[in-house]
């Protein structure tokens, strides 16, 4: 049996496919030497339950990859919809850069040291424990040290490249 080649899909053409997926939205946190950094991750999931793992996706050129490999660890901190400027913020749409992206009084720390959301919605502390790069990206796999459950406010959802919140039913 033959199998048909398959089509190229360019950049644009998988950003607009993998953009009808919701998916919550989230600030990746690291501090080293340097002070703080992060990114809108928002390719931040579970790997495995037990031993209790996630992974995060960073672009190679993300400022915040060199922070989270000499920090030695990463937080993952779910938005809510009273924090959707932090989308723009963490997303590289403001004027706004490394540490001073980072408002005090806003933020804390748990185990690790990352810098936690204190409003967040959730967040996952981590030990970084493994990289693994591929074609321009680097899978950061973490293994969950201390977690924060936060309010039950609505989340920050992006959905076709837009800020959407969850409505109640």
């Amino acid at each position: 049996m033959t199998q048909a080649a398959d089509r190229e899909i360019g950049p644009g053409e998988f950003w607009k496919a993998i953009g009808s997926r919701a998916v919550g939205a989230s600030v990746v946190t690291a501090r080293d030497t340097q002070g703080p950094a992060g990114f809108l991750g928002l390719s931040a999931t579970h790997l495995s339950a037990s031993p209790p793992m996630l992974m995060v996706s960073v672009g190679s050129a993300t400022s915040a990859l060199g922070t989270i490999r000499n920090a030695g660890h990463f937080a993952i901190n779910y938005l809510s919809a009273a924090d959707r400027d932090l989308i723009d913020v963490f997303g590289g749409k403001t004027e706004r850069k490394g540490a001073d992206r980072f408002d005090p009084g806003r933020w804390c720390t748990l185990t690790s040291g990352a810098p936690v959301l204190k409003n967040a919605l959730g967040v996952l502390d981590c030990r970084l424990e493994e990289l693994i790069e591929r074609h321009g990206s680097v899978i950061a796999i973490g293994r969950l040290t201390e977690f924060s459950i936060g309010s039950s406010s609505k989340p920050a959802v992006m959905y076709r490249g837009a800020v959407t919140t969850v409505m109640s039913g």
